[in-house]
C-alpha cells in the first residue's frame, strides 16, 4: 500500500483533532481537520435545531467533500479528522431520525450524499474513538465552546448509539474501535506508542 488515507471518526469532544496531530506528525502525513469553526450556522443550530439543522448539515457536506476531494489529489498519505460519511449516516441521519430534519429535506440531502458517495475514494482504514457520555461531557466542558453547552445527554446518547451501528456496518474500508476511556494518547505516550505499533504491523505507516 504507496498512498494511505486514514479517517478518525468519534463523536463530539472524543479526541479525534488531537490524534489526527499526533499521528500526522510522527507518520508525516498530511492532516486534514473538521472545519466546526467555520460553519457559519453552528451557533444558530445549537441554539435552535429544527430550523437550522438543514442549512449546517449542508455546509458541512459540501466543505467535507472539499477536503475528501483535496486527499484524493494529495500526493502523499493523509488523515481526516472526521469523514462525509459520518456527516451523512451519523449526524444528518441522526437529526433526522429525531425529527430535527424534515422528511422532505433529508431526501434532497441523501440523494446529494448517494451520488457523492460514487465519485469519492474510500480510507484505507477508519480509526472510530468510542467514549462513553461522561468522558465526552468532560472533554466538552474543557475545551469551552460555547455553543455546545446546550447539548443534552439525550443528543450525545443518540450520537453514540449511531456510531456504533455505522462501525459496524461500515464497509468501504476496515474499521478498527479504540475505547477511548481506557486510553490517554497524550497524557500517557505508551498508549500512543501501541496505537502506532499496530499500524506498522497491518502496513499502514508507510
Amino acid at each position: 500500500m504507496s498512498k494511505q488515507f486514514i479517517v478518525v471518526a468519534g463523536n463530539m469532544g472524543v479526541g479525534k483533532s488531537t490524534l489526527t496531530g499526533l499521528l500526522a506528525e510522527r507518520l508525516g502525513w498530511r492532516p486534514f481537520y473538521e472545519a466546526v469553526d467555520e460553519n457559519p450556522y453552528i451557533g444558530d443550530f445549537f441554539a435552535d435545531m429544527p430550523r437550522w439543522a438543514f442549512h449546517s448539515q449542508m455546509f458541512f457536506l459540501g466543505r467535507r467533500l472539499q477536503q475528501h476531494k483535496a486527499v484524493m489529489q494529495h500526493s502523499g498519505s493523509a488523515l481526516m479528522d472526521r469523514s462525509i460519511y459520518e456527516d451523512a449516516e451519523i449526524f444528518a441521519r441522526n437529526l433526522h431520525d429525531r425529527g430535527t430534519i424534515s422528511r422532505r429535506d433529508w431526501g434532497v440531502y441523501e440523494t446529494f450524499y448517494r451520488g457523492l458517495c460514487e465519485l469519492l475514494t474510500p480510507p484505507t482504514l477508519v480509526i472510530y474513538l468510542k467514549s462513553s457520555i461522561p468522558m465526552l461531557l468532560k472533554r466538552i466542558a474543557q475545551r469551552g465552546r460555547d455553543y455546545e453547552r446546550s447539548l443534552s445527554i439525550d443528543y450525545l446518547m443518540s450520537l453514540n448509539n449511531a456510531y456504533d451501528r455505522w462501525a459496524a456496518q461500515f464497509a468501504l474500508s476496515p474499521v478498527h474501535t479504540i475505547e477511548i476511556d481506557e486510553v490517554d494518547f497524550l497524557e500517557n505516550p505508551s498508549d500512543f506508542e501501541r496505537l502506532v505499533m499496530w499500524l506498522k504491523t497491518q502496513g499502514y505507516d508507510t
